[in-house]
């Protein structure tokens, strides 16, 4: 059975040498190996290294056949582009690694950075709104960051049109961070060309995607937990009330951060969002010192460091793969145990304790079979130590 393919759990050690990033950045770019699987081999096997040669056998247990890690020479040629286009990696669990971002469910294992080290090392605001922001919207956007960049905030935001590049041009002198959807080293949209340049300059541009990977749709809402992520408050200041500013606000409340709004006109879309963040208990925002009293208290009581092995994420390299049309995936040679975790879950996300708990099992039993059931890509991973059944692609 593929739990028999695990040990005990070696200490954790972040990767010293350059053989040992090389391996990390093979394993978190394998197929359908994103954070959770990442971090849980990581536990078990003590090395990514060791990691890498278990996963042939941990595929084939879940009935995926020849089954090839990442290759060496395409991680070596990722590790030169950086190196060409003057990226740095920042592996988690170094001491450059910030404690914020490794508080989170599924923290980056390894992230690519282009520009200063100062404004990470200091505490960290996330603003963020939306592209076809209003007039007064990117003036509140500006207003915010200039004075949160003058009592000592680094501003981080997604270097998008609108409400972002707002936030970026006010606290360029001050110390911002831009947080990326595809490769550090690829502008997007490409009218933030220069502010992209500026903010390499003087600020911080990172991203968690391959180097050269243009960004897609899909990219953006595992970028949106990175800024939540980083940041001690999320600030909206415009959103509408289905938006992708809101998935940052979701992350940001499973995170355990600090959601804050700009409140706005009833009757202008763009506030549909803000207006329905303050009305669930979103701070509201009327200025700078609104912000400053939170993050004052925040701040007397700073959030905990996580336990990394116990990170959950729903990256489109850990989804279910394709199947034909309305078919779910089925698990390869499922023993009794599959059945009884299948036959628990749904579409719906279920907590994994829980699980465990309805099991009537401990989770050293439960977790490996979880992770034979993620690479057969019958069970997938949600923000929030969540687990359902994957569904169908349609």
């Amino acid at each position: 059975m593929a739990k028999d393919l695990f040990s005990s759990h070696p200490p954790f050690t972040p990767p010293m040498k350059e053989e040992d990033r090389l391996s990390w950045l093979r394993l978190i770019r394998s197929a359908r190996v994103g954070p959770t699987t990442f971090f849980r081999l990581l536990s078990e096997y003590g090395t990514a290294e060791a990691a890498l040669d278990a996963l042939p056998k941990i595929a084939q247990a879940a009935g995926v056949d020849a089954y090839i890690p990442f290759p060496a020479d395409k991680a070596r040629a990722e590790i030169d582009l950086a190196r060409a286009k003057g990226a740095r990696m920042l592996c988690f669990g170094t001491d450059a690694y910030p404690a914020t971002l490794a508080s989170i469910h599924a923290p980056p294992p390894v992230l690519w950075c282009m520009g200063q080290r100062a404004p990470i090392l200091r505490p960290m605001v996330a603003i963020v709104g939306a592209r076809n922001a209003s007039s007064l919207g990117t003036r509140m956007a500006r207003t915010l960051a200039d004075g949160l960049g003058h009592e000592g905030y680094t501003i981080v935001s997604g270097l998008a049109r609108g409400v972002d590049a707002a936030a970026h041009h006010a606290s360029l002198k001050t110390g911002t961070i831009a947080v990326m959807g595809g490769g550090v080293d690829v502008i997007y949209p490409t009218e933030n060309t220069v502010l992209a340049a500026a903010i390499a300059d003087q600020g911080l541009r990172l991203s968690e995607a391959p180097m050269g990977l243009y960004p897609q749709a899909r990219h953006f809402p595992p970028r949106n937990r990175i800024i939540s992520g980083l940041a001690l408050a999320v600030v909206v200041v415009e959103a509408a009330e289905k938006s992708g500013t809101l998935i940052t606000a979701r992350d940001a409340l499973d995170q355990g951060r600090e959601i804050m709004a700009v409140p706005g006109h009833p009757v202008d879309g763009r506030a549909g969002g803000c207006n329905g963040l303050i009305r669930d208990g979103a701070t509201l925002v009327r200025h700078v010192d609104d912000i400053l009293e939170v993050l004052q208290r925040l701040q007397d009581c700073p959030p905990k460091v996580g336990d990394s092995a116990k990170p959950c994420t729903n990256e489109a390299h850990e989804r279910a793969p394709r199947t034909s049309p309305n078919t779910a995936p089925k698990p390869e040679n499922a023993t009794p145990l599959d059945a009884r975790i299948l036959a628990l879950l749904g579409p719906t996300p279920t907590a994994e304790d829980q699980l465990i708990r309805d099991l009537q099992m401990s989770a050293a039993q439960i977790s490996p079979v979880l992770v034979t059931l993620e690479l057969q890509g019958v069970v997938q991973r949600h923000p929030g130590g969540l687990v359902s059944k994957a569904q169908p692609h349609h």
